[in-house]
């Protein structure tokens, strides 16, 4: 038997989507290099059969998400090691409004098929005005829906919430929700793409036709009692200076992904540990990442797979103050 490669910070290739509704501020925020054209999301880590994660640099380039995960197993994403790669990650822009949509929880996806879905949107950018929309208002039932639906005005339904850079929204399965006009985000999700379309605002395609939707779907796997929107602003601090050397904050705990925010001045030492893998983005500022396997660099809009295996390691900020966002599976120990 071959002697596996040792793992080490993993950076991808990302994958670009052009939606209609696309910007392209991911390419020019971020400098990346990419043609002309609209980039709507950029998929930073994906294990699906549509698309598929591969390894950039160091003696693993070339390797895909799947590849590493049916090698190395629990070495790779912790105890919590399943088929496959629990979640999806993005950079999204949304230079349009997203269609109006819904996506299965556990118990609906089960029940009418497709792929569970939970999600959480961290606001990279903001433009003045921008908002997205999470819920229903109180007493929306499922025929006041289709009838709105029918008439078009299903906007007067929704609950808007105005966001602002440090924002995060969280979006359980079955909550109705659209991304407004003029924002960024950074995207984690359960690893589905199962999405009900319910309405899209009267827009066209690229044929000049409307795209398909997808109601009675929907209203099979909508929650319709009235949740006020998960919105948590972000916490007092987090865009200025700490005075200690690296400051982390809990953001937002769920039962698929735990989402905390650092902001280093000079270093901060973590370590990964047998129960889940990381995943760092790099929102701003420049870092040095080092460990026992590798030293590596990265620059805003970076986004590193910290194997479970790796262990110790210690982030020094190239650029102060440095700003992560952290994502990893919550503990089960807790």
């Amino acid at each position: 038997m071959a002697t596996l490669i040792q793992l080490y910070p993993l950076v991808f290739t990302p994958i670009y989507k052009d939606y209609i509704w696309g910007g392209d501020r991911i390419i020019r925020r971020y400098r990346r290099t990419a043609p002309p054209g609209f980039y709507a999301e950029s998929w930073e880590l994906a294990d699906r059969p549509e698309a598929m994660s591969v390894v950039r640099d160091g003696p693993l380039a070339g390797r895909t998400l799947a590849d590493l995960r049916r090698d190395y197993g629990s070495q790779l994403l912790g105890c919590q090691a399943a088929e496959r790669f629990p979640l999806l990650v993005k950079l999204l822009d949304a230079r349009e409004c997203l269609s109006v949509q819904v996506h299965p929880d556990e118990a609906s996806a089960a029940a009418v098929g497709g792929e569970p879905k939970t999600e959480a949107w961290y606001v990279i950018d903001a433009e003045p005005g921008a908002l997205v929309y999470a819920g229903l208002r109180a007493g929306v039932g499922a025929e006041t829906f289709r009838r709105a639906l029918e008439a078009g005005s299903l906007k007067e339904l929704l609950l808007a919430v105005p966001v602002r850079p440090g924002d995060l929204i969280y979006i359980p399965g079955g909550r109705v929700h659209a991304i407004g006009a003029g924002c960024l985000l950074l995207e984690v999700q359960q690893n589905s793409d199962t999405t009900y379309r319910v309405f899209d605002w009267q827009r066209l395609d690229r044929n000049g036709q409307p795209r398909q939707l997808h109601v009675e779907q929907a209203l099979h796997v909508i929650r319709w009692s009235a949740t006020a929107p998960t919105h948590l602003p972000p916490p007092a601090g987090l865009w200025a200076a700490p005075k200690a050397a690296a400051v982390c904050h809990e953001r937002l705990r769920t039962p698929y992904f735990q989402i905390n925010q650092l902001v280093i001045v000079t270093r901060y030492a973590a370590a990964t540990s047998a129960e889940s893998f990381q995943i760092i983005f790099v929102e701003d500022g420049a870092l040095r990442l080092q460990s026992a396997q590798a030293t590596l660099s990265a620059a805003a809009g970076t986004t590193l797979l910290l194997p479970a295996a790796l262990g110790a390691y210690e982030i020094s900020a190239l650029t102060a103050p440095l700003r992560i966002v952290q994502i990893s599976l919550p503990s089960k120990l807790a």
